[in-house]
């Protein structure tokens, strides 16, 4: 029950970001699909025993795929899915308990917890800027001739 509920939550804060900033009416459930889409994949690769980070890497690339498909299918900018998809994936919680820890003199902690939510931030871009060179390599390659 407990991923159910994680995956309903994640949907509606990923529909819900596309809203607020903007997202065209029509593909507000596409943004929370590929957000819901992202955050399963990040639960299937942590409970496969893989660490925060690379798991983030794999949904934040599935997530960019995932966006590619739908540009392409609603004809709609790639931006408008991968941004609202990406939100789950955010680690907003941990740089919150970094600062929190700084605050309560708790330095040693902090700075864990902030270079895990820098890894994990960097782990995302990668996982977005990854998807896209593939993308761009296998449009490339489609368009030569021979």
């Amino acid at each position: 029950m407990m991923m159910l509920e994680q995956l309903a939550t994640s949907f509606i804060a990923s529909a819900a970001f596309g809203l607020i900033f903007n997202a065209p009416k029509r593909t507000l459930l596409h943004c929370g699909a590929v957000g819901m889409i992202g955050w399963f994949i990040y639960i299937a690769c942590t409970q496969m025993n893989l660490d925060a980070i690379p798991s983030t890497l794999i949904a934040a690339f599935v997530v960019t795929v995932i966006s590619q498909l739908f540009a392409k299918l609603y004809k709609t900018p790639i931006i408008v899915f991968s941004v609202s998809g990406i939100i789950p994936l955010v680690p907003g919680g941990l740089a919150y308990d970094a600062m929190r820890n700084v605050v309560e003199d708790h330095y040693d902690i902090a700075v864990q917890l902030a270079v895990k939510a820098f890894m994990i931030s960097g782990a995302i871009a990668i996982g977005l800027l990854f998807s896209e060179v593939i993308n761009q390599i296998i449009r490339k390659s489609e368009r030569k001739p021979g």
